[in-house]
C-alpha cells in the first residue's frame, strides 16, 4: 500500500474500533436495565460500514437498517450522542425518542435508518433523483441486510435506479440470516451477483471481514460510477458474532454452529490490526487509540446518566401527525 492508502486503513480502522469498543461497553452495561431500547449490535460488521464511509466523497447521503451503530459512529464519531439516544436522554441523536434502531444525523449525512426492513432503500433512490433536479453533487449511498433482497421494494429500486442511471451506491451486508433463517431457506436464486448481472448496474464482491477488501472495492466501485453514472451495488459478506437482537452469543440454540478460531477468522479488527502492524504502525499507536476511545467512551455514558429523560410534553413533537378531522361549514361531517 502506498501512504495514502496506509492513511486511509487508519482512518477506517479508528472508525471500526470505536464501534467495537462502544458495542462493547454496551453488552457490559445492557443488563443494567438503563438502556430502554432492543440493540442489533454490529460486532463483526464494523469493516463494512467504516470502510464504505471512509471512501465516500463529502458530501454524502447515508441511509442504513436497524443494525445501524457502526454506521452511525463512521460518520459521526460521536459517542455523546450515541449513549445519549441508548439511555434514552435529551442528549441523544433523536433526543432520546428514537432509540437504537432509527439513529440519524443528517447535519453530517446520515439521513435515515430504519427498523422495518429494506424501506430505507427506495429513500436512497428518491434522494438521487432529488439531487439530480437540484443539481447537486452529493454521492448517495444505502446499507442493509441480505434479507432485504428478498423485499419487491429492493428489486423495484435497483430497476428504477439502472433505468434512470443514478449513482445510487448500494451495500449489501450480508451475513447470511434474516434472525435465524438460513439464505437456502429464504432465497429462490442461487446468488445475487447472477441475478443483478441482467441490470445495467456494476456488481462487486468482497470479504466484509477484510478492511482492505472493504476499501479497495469500494475506492473502484466509486470510480467506476463517477466515470459512468449508473448504480454500483457492493456485497459484502461478514459473520455476525453475537445474536440478532440483544448483546449475547445465540449458538446454545443450534440453528448455526460457532466455528472454531472464530475470532482469527471472522474478526475485522484482528485482522485490520495485524496489517496495519505488518505495515509498520507501532503497537504502542494502536493501544494509544484504544486507551483514547476507552476514556472517551466512559466520559460518554457519564454524561449520559446525568443528562434529563425528555419532558412528557415533548411527546409528540418531531413526529409526523395527521389533523383531526373537522366537521365543514356545512356542518356534513359525521
Amino acid at each position: 500500500m502506498q501512504n495514502n492508502s496506509l492513511a486511509l486503513l487508519k482512518k477506517s480502522f479508528k472508525k471500526a474500533l470505536l464501534t467495537r469498543l462502544s458495542e462493547q461497553a454496551v453488552q457490559k452495561e445492557y443488563f443494567d436495565n438503563e438502556m430502554k431500547t432492543p440493540v442489533h449490535l454490529s460486532i463483526g460488521a464494523e469493516a463494512i460500514s467504516a470502510g464504505v464511509q471512509a471512501c465516500l466523497p463529502e458530501p454524502f447521503q447515508a441511509f442504513g437498517t436497524y443494525r445501524n451503530h457502526a454506521l452511525y459512529l463512521s460518520i459521526t464519531e460521536d459517542t455523546d450522542t450515541f449513549f445519549g439516544e441508548l439511555f434514552g436522554r435529551v442528549s441523544g441523536c433523536a433526543r432520546g425518542k428514537a432509540g437504537s434502531m432509527h439513529m440519524s444525523a443528517p447535519e453530517k449525512g446520515l439521513i435515515a435508518t430504519s427498523a422495518v426492513v429494506g424501506t430505507t432503500i427506495p429513500l436512497a433512490v428518491g434522494a438521487a433523483v432529488a439531487n439530480r433536479i437540484m443539481k447537486k453533487n452529493q454521492q448517495v449511498v444505502v446499507f442493509f441486510g441480505d434479507g432485504a433482497v428478498e423485499e419487491g421494494v429492493f428489486w423495484e429500486s435497483i430497476n428504477f435506479a439502472c433505468l434512470q442511471k443514478l449513482p445510487v451506491l448500494f451495500v449489501c451486508e450480508d451475513n447470511h440470516l434474516a434472525i435465524h433463517s438460513h439464505k437456502h431457506a429464504r432465497q429462490g436464486f442461487k446468488a445475487l451477483g447472477d441475478v443483478v448481472a441482467g441490470f445495467d448496474c456494476y456488481y462487486d464482491f468482497g470479504d466484509g471481514s477484510e478492511l482492505t477488501d472493504v476499501i479497495e472495492k469500494t475506492q473502484g466501485m466509486l470510480n467506476k460510477m463517477q466515470a459512468n453514472s449508473k448504480p454500483g451495488i457492493l456485497h459484502f459478506e461478514y459473520f455476525r458474532f453475537l445474536e440478532h437482537v440483544g448483546p449475547m452469543e445465540d449458538f446454545k440454540f443450534g440453528y448455526r454452529e460457532k466455528p472454531e478460531a472464530a475470532e482469527a477468522k471472522h474478526d475485522p479488527l484482528i485482522k485490520a490490526e495485524n496489517k496495519l502492524v505488518s505495515m509498520g504502525v507501532d503497537a504502542l499507536e494502536i493501544e494509544s487509540w484504544k486507551s483514547e476511545f476507552l476514556s472517551k467512551i466512559k466520559q460518554s455514558m457519564e454524561k449520559a446518566r446525568r443528562a434529563p429523560f425528555p419532558d412528557p410534553s415533548e411527546l409528540f413533537t418531531d413526529v409526523l401527525t395527521e389533523e383531526p378531522a373537522t366537521s365543514n361549514s356545512q356542518g356534513l361531517s359525521h
